[in-house]
This record gives C-alpha cells, sequence and structure tokens, in this order.
C-alpha cells in the first residue's frame, strides 16, 4: 500500500505517493510518472524500487485529477509551455522526496516513464545534485539544453527505436546535447520497440505508437538495477 504524500509547488497542492523498503533504504528516488499522472503501472514501479530497496516516491505534475487522455495532453501542453514552470514543478518533487522521514542524508536518483522520462531529463539538465537520471520510452526534447559541465548525474537513457514520440532527429539532438554538456550517459535503444514498452496495458489502448515489450521492459528495468548497484555501493571503485 502507497502512503499519500501531499506537498507545493508554490501556490499549488501537489499529491505524491510513496513506496517503501522493509529495512533501511539504499537510495531515495523520485518517480515521474507518463502524461497520465499516477496510474497502476507507475504505482507498481514505485513498489518494485521498495522491494529492490529504495525509498520511492511518485511525483505529481498537476495538483488535479486526470479525467481522461485529452485532458492530460492538455495539462500538460499548460504546464511545459514555459520551461521555468516546468522545471519549478519538477524541483518541488525533489524537495518533497528530500523531506521525507528516513530520506535525509540517502543518495538520490530520478527516473520517469514517457513524460516523465523528459521530465528526468529536465532535472539532470538543471544541474541537481543526483547521482543517476534514467529515462525510460521518455520524450527527448527540451526547452532549454544543458549547459556545459553542469549535469552532475550519470544517465541513462532506454528507449524504444520505433518510438514516433522520440523520432531519430531528436536522439542524435540529444547525443549532440549531452556530449556538448560533456555529461555521463548511456543510451540502449531497442529495435522495432514503441512508445510505453514498459506498461504490459499498452497493446490494450490500440494505439499504433505505443506498444508492450516484454524484452525491452526487462533489460531497460536490469540496465537501471546494474546502473543503480554501481552508483549507490558502498566500494564504488569498480574494476
Amino acid at each position: 500500500m502507497l502512503e499519500r504524500v501531499g506537498y507545493y509547488d508554490r501556490d499549488t497542492a501537489l499529491t505524491g505517493w510513496l513506496a517503501r523498503p522493509q529495512g533501511a533504504a539504499r537510495a531515495a528516488v523520485l518517480v515521474w510518472p507518463t502524461i497520465a499522472n499516477v496510474t497502476p503501472a507507475i504505482e507498481r514501479r514505485a513498489q518494485m524500487l521498495a522491494d529492490r530497496g529504495f525509498l520511492a516516491l511518485i511525483g505529481d505534475y498537476y495538483g488535479e485529477p486526470v479525467r481522461d487522455f485529452d485532458h492530460a495532453r492538455e495539462l500538460a501542453g499548460v504546464l511545459r509551455a514555459d520551461t521555468d514552470n516546468y522545471r519549478a514543478r519538477l524541483a518541488a518533487g525533489l524537495v518533497a522526496l528530500r523531506a521525507l522521514p528516513g530520506a535525509g542524508g540517502l543518495p538520490e536518483a530520478v527516473i520517469g516513464y514517457c513524460m516523465g522520462g523528459q521530465a528526468a531529463l529536465e532535472v539532470a539538465r538543471t544541474g541537481a545534485d543526483v547521482r543517476a537520471v534514467v529515462s525510460f520510452h521518455g520524450v527527448l526534447d527540451t526547452g532549454r539544453r544543458a549547459e556545459p559541465d553542469a549535469v552532475k548525474a550519470r544517465i541513462l537513457i532506454c528507449h524504444g527505436d520505433a518510438d514516433p514520440l522520440a523520432p531519430r532527429d531528436h536522439v542524435l539532438s540529444l547525443w549532440d546535447e549531452l556530449n556538448t554538456a560533456r555529461a555521463q550517459w548511456h543510451f540502449h535503444s531497442y529495435s522495432g520497440v514503441r512508445h510505453g514498452f514498459t506498461d504490459p496495458g499498452s497493446d490494450a489502448r490500440g494505439i499504433p505508437a505505443i506498444g508492450y515489450d516484454a524484452s525491452a521492459d526487462r533489460q531497460s528495468w536490469a540496465a537501471m538495477m546494474s546502473l543503480f548497484d554501481e552508483v549507490f555501493s558502498k566500494n564504488r571503485n569498480w574494476p
């Protein structure tokens, strides 16, 4: 059962959802959901993180219920229209994560799915002091590219090569941006895989752009766990 966490971005009341591990947490992870905000699929991911020893908080984009996909697109359009406003909303989630009981002193990561993948990358672009950022089938474009030497996080992007929401020119632009910023990044691309590949419910939506892929789902999660094992290890002197 996830715990409700109320927090604020300026005058907007927001609701996060927290999954706690059974024992001491290895690290604290902020999870940015899809454009639909918190859903059962994202709640499952937070619980999976808790089961692996992480304190996981799902952030809130909108501060209001999402009626349907069209409503989500409308809310997201308003939020993302101003880069400063968007980044302030994301920063509020990180502040909420750090304020949680038991989070003090823990190393941190930010991950996200679809729009959440873009959100995670935006956090990295701001230079936030987190150890890792992971994007799953994320939107890759941005209203403001990372400045040289600003990115502190290790970055992992898990991408479906047949994702029309993140086409090849966006991929190449992101590579150029991260190289120019001198960021540390890994990019995993899965051939023939579409948007939404981590959500088993994707196929039921009947949208050609999205589809579940069990192999890409497993491999991308394993890639994140491998990165977390490295950056959150007590002995970080890897061969």
